[in-house]
């Protein structure tokens, strides 16, 4: 089986667009998001409608919940407080319809879909190093786990033998086999909004049968996203940021 695994959207629907294009070539059987369809990005309703057409197995993210009011906004920075304000009067019901559908944890074996850990999904907790990521691999029941959040690609992968996680040296391209090991953590980086300093829309590929995994990137019109965004009104560091990939 061929994964296609898109990471945080954030309604950048010209990223979305390049990297479905990307995994099509892949020739993937399975599609899934990570959860953070919108916020942030001009066009949540596109990318809304372009992950339900392909059937993607999707989790709730914390920028979706804070559009349905399920998550308090005064902890996000001013910028994404913005976004969120903009995104969500401009909600259609069947948009919100599909999000509140959403669930904070998703199997469908052999992998389980998280926004950002598995030991405390309903705070969106980050997986950012070997600690967090033992934290996570320790509830982790499926061989695969696809997370998000954080924006920047990891894999960690662990064996029965060993509790300690060997984490995949960061990188914003990842190419590496997981045969011998029962347990892969993997975070796919961001699709819309890219913070490793590599401003190309990043996504992941796993094949269960050859046991690869992938991190990908794609380059998109990046200048045509930030025309969107500025002609929306959003934040001007929004668009931005896009170009430094931070």
């Amino acid at each position: 089986m061929r994964i296609g695994i898109l990471g945080d959207i954030h309604g950048n629907a010209e990223a979305l667009r390049a990297v479905v294009a990307a995994l099509r070539r892949d020739q993937v059987d399975t599609w899934v998001q990570v959860g953070d369809i919108v916020g942030y990005g001009p066009e949540p309703s596109v990318c809304i409608d372009m992950v339900r057409e392909l059937g993607c197995v999707t989790c709730l993210g914390n920028h979706d919940a804070a559009v349905l009011g399920l998550l308090d906004t005064s902890y996000f920075n001013n910028f994404a407080r913005a976004a969120i304000h903009w995104t969500t009067p401009r909600m259609r019901p069947s948009d919100l319809q599909f999000l509140r559908s959403l669930e904070l944890v998703v199997k469908r074996p052999p992998f389980t879909v998280v926004h950002g850990s598995l030991h405390m999904p309903d705070q969106f907790g980050y997986v950012i190093s070997q600690v967090e990521a033992t934290d996570s691999l320790e509830q982790q029941d499926t061989r695969l786990c696809f997370v998000g959040h954080s924006h920047v690609p990891a894999i960690y992968m662990r064996n029965a033998a060993d509790p300690h996680p060997v984490q995949v040296p960061q990188q914003s391209e990842i190419e590496v086999s997981f045969r011998g090991f029962d347990r892969v953590l993997m975070n796919v980086g961001s699709v819309g909004q890219p913070r490793d300093e590599d401003p190309r829309a990043a996504y992941g590929l796993v094949d269960t049968d050859l046991e690869m995994a992938w991190v990908k990137r794609v380059h998109y019109d990046i200048a045509g996203v930030q025309r969107k965004i500025r002609e929306a009104g959003l934040p001007e560091v929004l668009a931005n940021r896009l170009s430094l990939g931070v």
